[in-house]
């Protein structure tokens, strides 16, 4: 076992194609189908699952990636720190749910520090890949967020990543909608109301194992959904479709994507508790600190 073939793993796993895997890392079909086959025979598990309809990642596939992601985000890091000659260049990380105001404290460090020299990363992204990115100290903070429907779950999961969790703020729970909705003008609704239209929400397949949506009203069955990673597609789909989503009602009008959004109080009640989690016993960079004292700065709990 190798890190190319980790590597190779976590790409057939995205793509669930061989074909499409193969494309993107630049390699023969046959040659990466031979990879993982050997891989698989030296674990002694089937990690796909192959049939005339394509792959599947299998149970015993699925406990593997776990492990895969976290060795091959530690090499990246090790591979970043100390193979690129590079050495003498700030680096800093972040991870975050679709969070503007985490975005726009990321940038508000680069313009107060002003640094000469530096590797920067921020990945907005899923809940899971948070978790992973500031368990793994792949980024050094994360903000990160949480409903009634999954407090008890996600509190768990900080504990088994040794996980610091600092709440900022509690925000009531709002409905997107474009601003030419037949519902834009209302001030208050509920999804009874709006279950004529799809419901656009972020997707956290990526771990089927947990039910890992950011948005509230997770134990809610919604007649019609629509999955996006992207916020730029989702805002398409919203409004195209004259299809919602589910949000805290932080809507940034410096944001051009988000300019066309009107948010509307929903009836049922399920606040989000928003805040960033440090991996446990960690040292912060200047950057780190100076992150979290702009999260701060939104604070209101």
């Amino acid at each position: 076992m190798n890190i190319t073939q980790l590597k190779y793993v976590l790409e057939i796993a995205g793509s669930a194609s061989m074909r499409k895997a193969a494309e993107k890392l630049y390699v023969s079909q046959a040659a990466l189908s031979a990879s993982i086959r050997e891989l698989e025979d030296e674990l002694g598990v089937l990690l796909f699952a192959r049939t005339n309809k394509g792959i599947s990642v299998t149970d015993e596939g699925r406990e593997f990636l776990t492990y895969a992601k976290k060795a091959v985000g530690q090499y990246e890091i090790l591979e970043d720190r100390y193979l690129s000659h590079e050495d003498d260049k700030d680096r800093f990380s972040v991870s975050t749910q679709h969070y503007n105001f985490a975005i726009k404290a990321f940038t508000d460090v680069m313009k107060k520090t002003k640094p000469s020299r530096f590797v920067f990363s921020v990945h907005e992204t899923k809940t899971k890949d948070v978790l992973d990115d500031v368990g793994s100290l792949k980024s050094e903070v994360g903000v990160i967020s949480f409903s009634g429907s999954n407090e008890a779950l996600i509190r768990k999961l900080f504990r088994d990543y040794q996980l610091a969790f600092t709440p900022l703020m509690q925000r009531d729970t709002f409905v997107y909608v474009w601003k030419n909705h037949p519902f834009a003008g209302r001030k208050e609704i509920s999804l009874d109301e709006l279950r004529d239209y799809p419901c656009v929400s972020f997707d956290q397949s990526s771990d089927g194992r947990f039910y890992l949506t950011e948005e509230a009203m997770a134990d809610y069955t919604f007649d019609k959904m629509i999955k996006s990673d992207d916020r730029a597609t989702t805002m398409e789909l919203i409004a195209e479709l004259g299809g919602y989503s589910i949000g805290c009602g932080m809507l940034s009008r410096e944001d051009s994507v988000l300019q066309g959004l009107v948010a509307i109080k929903m009836k049922e009640e399920d606040p989000l508790t928003i805040g960033y989690i440090t991996r446990k016993g960690s040292v912060l960079s200047k950057y780190g600190m100076a992150y979290i004292d702009e999260l701060k700065k939104y604070k209101k709990i």
